[in-house]
């Protein structure tokens, strides 16, 4: 019967897309059923419902350093090259020792509509303190943290939590890790590259504009590089020039729009009565101070929140 036709079509249908979320758009000839880019309610790299997002995404940016995408354009190279302090050695007989020693594949390319990868992005702000936020910022699939000039942990899990999936470093920054955790380098100039490699084999470096640690405890299966093209796409399409670089945590936040499907950002902001200062220290702190187009990311965050893109949790102080 025609009833039993239209119940076998739509067990067929479930079971086809199962593992798939639908969106229906209504097209010209009515609704048409899409595949979802992932299984989460909202997924960040859906560009079709904001343009003033999909005007600065672009889907096909190198994230990661590795063999078949190492070589810079002209235009990448030289402005990279230019930044904090003068380049210390060749970049291409740099990029050769470098992925010998670690791991030299593509990641983070097993996105589907069957995956919902939850992302936290855990800052420094003092508007942690009090927050409660700590099992919830663990629960998530991957813990991006800056926790920025060696934020710790210990102490305030509850606040902060104590998953770390990623942890964001430069060589003036670097600190041990435990062997579950992926060092991720943010290299703003090639002599950042070369302490890398030295830290696992010679331990010879040991300043760059200061003093840096000559090693470091982390697990070298798990090292990955941040390309310079995409530094440098964040300062093109996101912060459009403003500052000499993007700051550590806006790269870090660019960075999971990329590899995520669902990104919460967890201590990034002022505290509620408008002090800015770290969890760990009373010190005040401001966003505007620095090389960092502070204000101008501070209001490019807020507006990844107004386009459905992110969930700023503010905290509670």
């Amino acid at each position: 019967t025609s009833l039993q036709l239209v119940f076998s079509t739509t067990i067929l249908l479930l079971l086809y897309f199962q593992n798939s979320v639908l969106v229906f758009t209504y097209g010209s000839y009515g609704f048409v059923s899409e595949r979802s880019p992932c299984a989460c309610r909202i997924c960040v790299a859906d560009r079709g419902n904001s343009n003033w997002f999909s005007e600065r995404y672009d889907p096909n940016v190198p994230i990661l350093l590795n063999s078949t995408n190492s070589v810079l354009s002209t235009n990448v190279s030289r402005w990279w090259k230019l930044q904090i302090v003068p380049n210390a050695g060749n970049y291409t007989e740099v990029v050769d020792q470098l992925f010998p020693l670690f791991p030299d594949k593509e990641h983070y390319s097993d996105a589907g509509p069957d995956r919902c990868r939850t992302c936290a992005v855990v800052g420094n702000s003092g508007n942690l303190l009090g927050s409660n936020y700590g099992p919830l910022i663990d629960f998530h699939d991957f813990c991006f943290s800056l926790r920025i000039n060696k934020g710790p942990t210990e102490g305030y899990e509850k606040d902060v939590g104590s998953k770390t999936t990623h942890r964001i470093v430069y060589p003036e920054s670097a600190m041990d890790l435990d062997n579950s955790t992926h060092l991720v380098l943010l290299p703003v100039k090639i002599l950042d590259i070369q302490w890398l490699i030295s830290a696992f084999t010679t331990k010879n470096i040991t300043q760059t504009y200061t003093k840096v640690p000559s090693t470091i405890k982390a697990n070298k299966d798990k090292v990955m590089i941040l390309h310079p093209e995409f530094i440098r796409y964040v300062y093109d399409n996101w912060t459009e020039g403003h500052g000499l670089y993007p700051s550590t945590g806006f790269l870090t936040l660019i960075f999971a729009l990329h590899i995520c499907d669902e990104v919460n950002i967890f201590g990034f902001g002022a505290t509620s009565d408008g002090i800015w200062h770290h969890y760990f220290e009373k010190i005040l702190t401001s966003y505007e101070i620095g090389i960092h187009a502070g204000r101008f990311e501070n209001e490019t965050i807020n507006r990844l929140q107004q386009e459905n893109k992110i969930l700023i949790h503010k905290g509670w102080t």
